[in-house]
């Protein structure tokens, strides 16, 4: 009788649970076990997307899919060959688990809610026969010379035949020191998706404001972003904000936090075809009072903190408006200043850039070059997304990718 494989899953959020379902899919007679450090498996899923899980986004073409990601374009572009957003669609709906985008196509359960994509997750492992042990928390592998692992928690020791880690990004380095120590590249950990701070600047009394459609530029960079804007009571957050923050992660850390940006409050609209449309509108509707008439899309609210800022009387007509406050009002709605000073990044939904070094990593294979037999999957790599289901899909896709290949 042929000895029983055994397979250590170290982590159990999402790209563990999804390495772990897809290595018993694809051998059945693997014992396959995830140790979970803390007491729940899955928080991560639990809470993102605010309690609803954004699974993955509608982006169905692999290069443009990759685009979308500040660090792992390259690699994720060639994993994406073997298991994308198609492939998790279909996942999902083969178990019953519907999905649909919504207007800015982000995908998420129809039901609106994470504990689905829990439920699902936590009964495919009872039914495959996956063992999941909370509180084991991992401080060592070693690699024997029979070629097994031994895996060392606080509580026990374990031995395997391959080992998949997907211990997700780690705040700091030295959690990743016992990888490190296994001849692997680390590379340094800093936050991705985060919010800016203004301290003490008066806008954030408008918190709650949103604009759908910005464009906002950090000052002295090539770095630039699209999309909705949202004025919180520390800064500003929303979508185009965490896209810079993604993208510009490591040139924010660089800085300290401390730089400014430039808010173009009419998405990409441009001077002259601005000065345009507030001169037909002068010429239209000039009695009218500025306060009146916001032409602009934006909350009234926003409009008159705007009209205050550069100092113009609220309570004058349009066409009372004149060439000065009609040069400064166009300068300050594309090019509205802004000084950052920190960051606020969301501490259960931390995504970090920095992990694994991605040269240390067979993409097609999601295997370590330096140890034989040791996988990896999700955000221990240096892989990040974008805000808007990217993140899952990467942790879908390189935990799919080393289930399937562990032990072929």
């Amino acid at each position: 009788m042929l000895e029983q494989k055994q397979v250590i899953v170290i982590g159990g959020g999402a790209a563990g649970f999804f390495a772990a379902l897809s290595l018993k899919k694809h051998h059945p007679n693997c014992n396959v076990i995830i140790l979970e450090k803390s007491a729940k498996v899955l928080a991560k899923v639990k809470i993102s997307g605010g309690g609803r899980c954004n699974v993955t986004h509608a982006c169905f073409e692999n290069n443009e899919l990759s685009k979308f990601y500040p660090r792992g374009e390259k690699f994720l572009k060639k994993a994406f060959t073997q298991f994308n957003t198609e492939s998790t669609i279909e996942w999902f709906k083969e178990r019953n688990v519907p999905l649909e985008a919504l207007h800015d196509q982000c995908i998420f359960p129809k039901s609106n809610s994470s504990q689905t994509i829990i439920d699902c997750f936590e009964k495919e492992a009872k039914e495959l026969g996956v063992i999941v042990k909370i509180q084991a928390n991992v401080k060592q592998i070693s690699k024997l010379d029979s070629g097994k692992f031994e895996i060392n928690t606080l509580e026990e020791t374990y031995f395997a035949d391959k080992v998949i880690v997907t211990i997700g990004g780690q705040p700091k380095r030295n959690g990743l020191e016992f990888l490190e120590k296994m001849g692997h590249k680390i590379i340094e950990p800093l936050p991705s998706l985060f919010t800016f701070n203004m301290p003490q600047n008066p806008i954030c009394e408008l918190m709650g404001n949103v604009v759908e459609k910005t464009s906002v530029k950090i000052e002295a960079t090539k770095l630039v972003a699209n999309g909705p804007l949202l004025v919180t009571h520390w800064g500003m957050s929303g979508p185009v904000i965490l896209k810079l923050s993604a993208w510009g992660a490591r040139i924010l850390a660089e800085k300290n936090y401390h730089f400014h940006i430039l808010v173009n409050w009419l998405n990409e609209s441009k001077e002259e075809e601005l000065r345009g449309q507030i001169q037909s509108l002068i010429y239209n509707q000039g009695e009218k009072k500025i306060v009146n008439l916001n032409p602009f899309p934006m909350t009234n609210r926003l409009w008159c903190f705007l009209l205050d800022k550069i100092e113009i009387n609220k309570d004058i007509r349009w066409k009372e408006l004149g060439k000065k406050n009609l040069n400064r009002l166009v300068n300050l709605l594309i090019n509205d200043r802004y000084e950052i000073s920190g960051k606020t990044t969301f501490k259960e939904e931390f995504v970090t850039a920095g992990g694994v070094s991605l040269e240390d990593i067979d993409f097609t294979t999601m295997q370590s070059k330096k140890v034989s037999g040791l996988f990896f999957a999700g955000e221990v790599l240096d892989i990040d997304g974008i805000t808007g289901g990217f993140n899952f899909q990467a942790a879908w896709t390189t935990g799919w990718i080393a289930g399937k290949h562990c032990m072929l």
